[in-house]
């Protein structure tokens, strides 16, 4: 009976060796650090390129993927002019001094003689597409394009000689052309108006009741004719340089920005983890997945998989695929502690894939615990067989 245990044993090591050689048929959390730095010389996934990362890729990584503030983009000079354009609401009131020859409303008193002076206030009038209301006693005055000081001072001069000592002032009871639409996750979408004093970005958004997500996952889109440029909400707010003041026609666009990374392999979690608009870098999203894991991970083996800007490829590959993107790998070392310092100047990107590779002695410890399951039942039965002929 004990030779028939032992050529059982001997049967069930074969397998396992066999096993072993079949490493296919091993459970695998994805392919090793070899396998991933051979596919650069694969040529199913052509145009791949398998960057290490170190301090001068991450340094070139952080400055040319840097967008340009809002303040760079649209360059302010100062608070822009109120002016009047085609559509708007617009009243005149005109004053003349007494004895009134053309603009009086009230009548003579006895007693106190001629009136001090008698104020006209014309009923409101639209901006038409000419950009011109119509006066009486002057006709057509154009006030598009113009300040309210400049209108009223041309009505004032057209009327000179014709009235006596006329004073003009002009107000706005509604204007189109002055104001800005805020759009997007607020809680309000809707047009502003814009006033003299200059409202500024931020006084907009709160306008509008404020965003609807929270302040540091929300990009702030400013669009000014034809030129747009965006900026994390959180960096306006601690920037006052980016608080710039608005135009008429501005659109501000509010998006709420889901961004999330994914990390796979030999991590302590693997998962999809979001992250602010700001950014993170890498070591922040490795640390926020619970980092490596210790009986598994080889820290030779972090991968980043990425589709890159061929701007910030330096040697790029012959072909560049139609979508304009460079499927790129990029290497972290842990092995090498300098690499702890390139990974905190290494930015993440929206859809980010974070590999972590197997150690080669995790496989092994995966074979002997396979191994281990197979004999522990046949040893078992064996003992019991040679204890049953005793």
């Amino acid at each position: 009976m004990s030779h028939n245990w032992a050529r059982k044993t001997f049967c069930v090591l074969c397998a396992a060796a066999l096993l072993l050689q079949g490493c296919s048929l091993m459970p695998h959390s994805g392919p090793s650090r070899s396998v991933v730095q051979d596919i650069e010389k694969d040529a199913t996934p052509a145009g791949v390129k398998i960057i290490t990362v170190n301090n001068e890729v991450a340094k070139r990584l952080g400055s040319q993927k840097k967008p340009p503030t809002l303040a760079e983009v649209f360059k302010e000079t100062g608070k822009p002019s109120y002016s009047i354009g085609p559509g708007d609401s617009i009243t005149v009131t005109i004053w003349e001094a007494a004895p009134a020859i053309l603009f009086r409303t009230g009548a003579l008193d006895p007693n106190l003689g001629a009136q001090a002076g008698a104020g006209e206030k014309l009923p409101p009038q639209m901006v038409m597409e000419d950009g011109a209301i119509t006066i009486p006693f002057v006709g057509r005055v154009k006030v598009a394009g113009r300040t309210l000081g400049k209108i009223q001072d041309e009505i004032a001069s057209k009327l000179s000689g014709l009235a006596n000592n006329p004073q003009v002032m002009v107000s706005v009871n509604g204007s189109v052309n002055s104001q800005v639409s805020v759009i997007g996750d607020v809680k309000i979408n809707q047009n502003i108006p814009l006033t003299p004093r200059g409202e500024k970005l931020l006084d907009a958004l709160a306008a509008a009741g404020g965003v609807a997500q929270p302040l540091n996952k929300v990009l702030v889109q400013l669009s000014r004719r034809g030129v747009n440029a965006r900026m994390p909400l959180d960096k306006i707010i601690n920037d006052p340089e980016q608080n710039l003041s608005l135009m008429p026609g501005d659109v501000i666009s509010a998006y709420f920005q889901p961004w999330t990374f994914s990390i796979l392999g030999a991590a302590n979690r693997s998962q999809e983890v979001p992250f602010e608009a700001s950014g993170i870098s890498l070591a922040q999203a490795l640390s926020r997945s619970g980092g490596l894991n210790d009986y598994l991970a080889d820290p030779g083996g972090v991968f980043v998989f990425r589709f890159e800007d061929p701007a910030v490829v330096e040697d790029k590959p012959e072909e560049i695929p139609l979508d304009g993107k460079i499927p790129v790998v990029y290497q972290v070392d842990f092995r090498d502690p300098a690499s702890f310092f390139a990974t905190q100047n290494f930015p993440m990107q929206d859809k980010d894939l974070i590999y972590v590779a197997n150690m080669p002695a995790a496989e092994l410890t995966k074979f002997l615990s396979m191994v281990g399951m197979v004999l522990t039942p046949s040893l078992s039965i064996g003992r019991y067989q040679i204890d049953a002929t005793r």
